[in-house]
């Protein structure tokens, strides 16, 4: 925009000023001639007075030494003598003056010439001929011409420094509104702006900071909503926790007391994560299109893949007992640390085993494993099922056919988060293979060497048996 500024600024200071510059050059140089042939003029004109009184040479020379613009006037006496050395006027037009007894200017090569008759007694006839020259004409013209280019370049300079300095103005508001709105895009709900700048890029910036206050008020109590919604839950899960303990105790109240125990923690953080604010955490700034950092900040989580697959599948396997579903689970012997906390990993578990349940018929097998690369950790979940055929789609957040697509999204996130990927393909069980990979923490790959063992089978897990470690 300055550019553009500038340039409109230069072709409309140019074109005034050739306007103006161009008439007034040829007025100069107009008036610089006029000038010099008023002055021939008027110097042979004070000639005639002198040759009424006297021809001599002498004194016609000494009279003719203080007139001005005479170092090139000639007086043809009438016995064809001349004063003041040749003349430059051509015969013809001296025979005319001499002749016709009328004044002439004519130009000619080299200049322009002036003849003036004087009557003199006795019907004789002198002529005064007062030539100008081409550089005599034109005195002055070329310094008066340079002057008048000088002001126009320092106009042009002027005219085009002051748009580049108000197209600054301009360019340095519009410019910082510009990354604001980014900042504001990408999750920083603190983002405003100093409003500056001309009239209408203010109520810009005003309009984005009430934008942005009105937002940040939106978000703030959609979230108190949620996290009020959910703390209402808690009444009628307490009184399931008192009903689970009035029940005579049997194999079935201990796992019923361990499932409503881990409902009452999935609640709670449900909780504390509604009203946490979303920049807050890696999957915060997932969302926002940020990189996660190698090593989470002070006071960041850091957990141990392994473990929470460990703990979950187990939690599983009782359910794909009750409806008979064939469970095998491979987890690696070796450290699997990654920058996410552990209420993460366990909602990508939940959420990948959560949809084998619920989208493929009872009985069909599923396969858990956790393997570890040089730099990655992969978490893989595949079924016996019918397989997913929009891999894409259903990566997307409610694009998957027949469901919300949350669960999918919420693997999506936390493999961003941990700078990894999800992929989904077909499994060897012949359904789908979804796969999570999340980057090692670097504080695994730098403070202790990595076993060499991949991992061991840890046992097909049938009706009521739990996944062994």
């Amino acid at each position: 925009m300055r550019r553009s500024l500038a340039g409109v600024a230069l072709a409309v200071t140019s074109m005034v000023a050739l306007s103006f510059l161009i008439p007034l050059g040829l007025l100069v140089m107009s008036l610089a001639r006029e000038q010099s042939i008023t002055a021939a003029e008027q110097s042979a004109a004070a000639m005639a007075p002198i040759l009424a009184l006297t021809t001599d040479a002498a004194q016609l020379r000494e009279a003719g030494a203080g007139l001005r613009a005479a170092e090139h006037m000639v007086i043809h006496l009438p016995d064809h003598s001349t004063v003041g050395g040749a003349g430059h006027a051509p015969p013809d037009l001296l025979a005319r003056a001499l002749g016709e007894r009328e004044s002439i200017s004519r130009d000619v090569p080299g200049g322009w010439i002036y003849l003036q008759p004087v009557i003199l007694p006795q019907e004789r006839v002198a002529v005064v001929e007062n030539f100008v020259p081409d550089d005599d004409l034109t005195r002055g013209v070329a310094l008066s011409w340079s002057v008048m280019a000088g002001l126009a370049v320092v106009l042009l300079g002027g005219s085009v420094l002051v748009a580049d300095r108000l197209g600054s103005a301009v360019v340095t508001a519009a410019r910082r509104l510009a990354e604001a709105s980014r900042r504001l895009g990408t999750g920083n709900l603190d983002t405003r702006v100093q409003p500056k700048g001309p009239p209408e890029l203010k109520e810009a910036g005003t309009a984005f900071n009430s934008m942005a206050d009105r937002m940040t008020d939106l978000l703030a109590v959609e979230r108190e909503l949620v996290a009020d919604l959910s703390h209402r839950l808690r009444t009628p899960l307490t009184a399931l926790h008192l009903a689970v303990e009035r029940i005579t105790p049997s194999a079935d109240t201990g796992r019923i007391q361990a499932a409503v125990a881990e409902l009452e923690k999935e609640l709670n953080a449900i909780i504390a994560e509604a009203r946490t604010p979303l920049s807050v955490g890696p999957m915060g700034r997932a969302l926002r299109g940020e990189d996660s950092p190698d090593e989470p900040p002070d006071g960041g989580e850091r957990c141990e893949v392994a473990e929470v697959v460990r703990r979950r599948a187990a939690f599983w396997a009782v359910l794909a007992g009750q409806q008979a579903r064939p469970c095998e689970l491979q987890i690696t012997d070796e450290t699997t640390p990654v920058c996410l906390s552990e209420s993460d990993v366990t909602a990508v578990v939940d959420a990948l085993v959560g949809n084998v349940f619920r989208y493929t018929p009872v009985g069909t097998a599923l396969a858990i494993s956790v393997n570890r690369t040089a730099h990655t950790v992969e978490l893989t979940v595949h079924d016996a099922g019918p397989g997913i055929t929009d891999p894409d789609g259903a990566l997307a957040r409610g694009g998957s056919t027949g469901s919300t697509g949350l669960g999918l999204d919420i693997a999506r996130r936390a493999a961003l988060a941990a700078r990894g990927t999800v992929r989904i393909t077909s499994g060897p069980l012949g359904g789908a293979r979804v796969a999570v990979t999340f980057q090692l923490s670097t504080e695994s790959t730098r403070g202790r060497p990595r076993s060499r063992r991949r991992g061991r089978r840890a046992g097909a897990a049938r009706a009521s048996g739990l996944p062994g470690d």
